[in-house]
């Protein structure tokens, strides 16, 4: 569905109405399909001459022909903006961060990208250590919301050691893909099995809630990408299936995920294919009402789509064989589980819950060299969107950082880093796709 508010703002007329009577005018993002899936640049780092992740930015921007900056210069626009804050640990080092920034924040392009890097807290030596390293959360999202234009900032904690494991993540954060990514912290640490490639060609891949939306998204991103998908939605749906077989050449599974014998039928079909690579949790249901005047059913329905299935075939797939090595499990979470929503304590406590199980799986599977992850969308716009009423649609879309609505390609997008075989070092993460949204933040 479009934004016409965008659109309206981004005219002529419109942008000369907006500024007038001092309305916000978002910027249209710039994804993958309007501005590649390479890094920005050039690239400016700070601060001068230290930084433990300097080896590892070198080696990518090289990789994506990008030049590197060790010096602001008031003549040159840069596309990112790297610094490092990992060494950080008491008030007069964090000074650096605004020496940096007072100048370099405004010569950032439109679109751009801006990483700050740390070191996770509890790994700092004394507590003013891990207080700064802590605060690094409060400044990043601060700066997010001053940097407009489209700019993402993201706060990338980096594990002592795990610099190398921190590549993937990087490139996905100072690219157009993470468009819709901005404001929270992401963790790296030791990579739970070695890359044996970069990017999904050849992998197997499994998409739950394939026909439609968001995980029509995921299918068509991770075909593009070179991956045999098997796109799963229920017996209802199987038009939706059909077309994508039909369009994109891949397999098509018709099954209700809540049936008692859907893990034992997933099992059977990885077998067959010598087990997933990846797995997709995306199938879920809402059935929103109050909850004094919600029945059994609607509670009850809800839970099992959303999670005690999912939940059920991770086993089934762990326990019995059905993940390859370097495997890679990601759940679609919501921001309605991080915030809650009226009406929606089913779906809430659903959605919030795989925050607990990412957690709890995560080092239980990474001894098996699986990463759990989850994604937890915000405002995106879909068929199920554009049936919201008119005045909440506009404040969903208008109340995060970028002040517009994602798109299902942008959780595609973020879920296609998760489940890449070089992103190993992040795991039991839960990311918000948001825009940086004002709820829950």
């Amino acid at each position: 569905m479009s934004d016409r508010y965008l659109e309206f703002a981004n005219s002529g007329v419109g942008g000369w109405l907006t500024g007038t009577l001092g309305l916000p005018r978002p910027t249209p993002l710039r994804r993958r399909a309007e501005a590649g899936a390479g890094m920005v640049g050039p690239l400016l780092l700070g601060p001068v001459g230290s930084g433990r992740m300097a080896a590892t930015l070198e080696r990518l921007a090289g990789t994506a022909g990008q030049t590197l900056h060790a010096e602001w210069s008031p003549d040159v626009r840069y596309g990112g903006l790297v610094f490092d804050a990992s060494a950080c640990a008491d008030t007069a080092s964090a000074q650096g961060l605004y020496r940096f920034f007072h100048q370099a924040i405004r010569s950032v392009a439109e679109h751009g990208r801006v990483v700050v890097i740390g070191t996770p807290p509890e790994l700092m030596a004394d507590a003013e250590g891990e207080a700064i390293q802590r605060g690094l959360e409060g400044f990043v999202r601060s700066l997010a919301k001053e940097a407009r234009r489209s700019i993402a900032v993201h706060l990338l904690y980096v594990a002592l050691g795990a610099e190398d494991a921190a590549d993937s993540t990087l490139a996905f954060l100072l690219s157009p893909r993470s468009a819709y990514v901005s404001g929270q912290p992401i963790r790296v640490g030791a990579a739970v099995a070695a890359a044996d490639q970069a990017g999904h060609k050849g992998r197997r891949v499994l998409v739950t809630g394939a026909s439609r939306g968001i995980g029509e998204a995921i299918t068509r991103l991770f075909v593009a990408e070179g991956a045999q998908v098997v796109a799963l939605d229920v017996a209802g749906a199987t038009e939706g299936l059909s077309a994508l077989s039909a369009e994109l050449g891949v397999e098509t599974l018709a099954l209700d995920i809540t049936s008692p014998d859907a893990a034992e039928t997933l099992l059977a079909d990885a077998r067959s294919r010598e087990g997933y690579d990846v797995v997709i949790h995306n199938a879920g249901i809402t059935r929103d009402r109050t909850l004094a005047r919600m029945e059994p059913r609607e509670w009850d329905s809800v839970m099992a789509v959303n999670l005690s299935a999912p939940l059920a075939i991770t086993r089934a797939l762990v326990e019995g064989g059905g993940m390859r090595a370097n495997g890679r499990i990601v759940a679609v979470s919501s921001l309605s589980g991080i915030a809650g929503n009226m009406g929606q304590s089913n779906y809430a406590l659903s959605k919030a819950a795989w925050i607990g199980a990412v957690r709890r799986l995560a080092p239980q599977l990474a001894a098996q060299g699986i990463t759990i992850n989850a994604v937890a969308p915000g405002f995106i716009e879909t068929q199920m969107t554009a049936a919201i009423p008119f005045a909440i649609r506009e404040a969903g879309r208008r109340m995060n950082s970028m002040g517009q609505g994602g798109h299902p390609v942008d959780v595609a997008e973020t879920i296609a880093w998760l489940a890449d075989p070089a992103s190993g070092g992040v795991n039991g993460q839960v990311v918000r796709v948001c825009g940086q949204s004002l709820l829950g933040a």
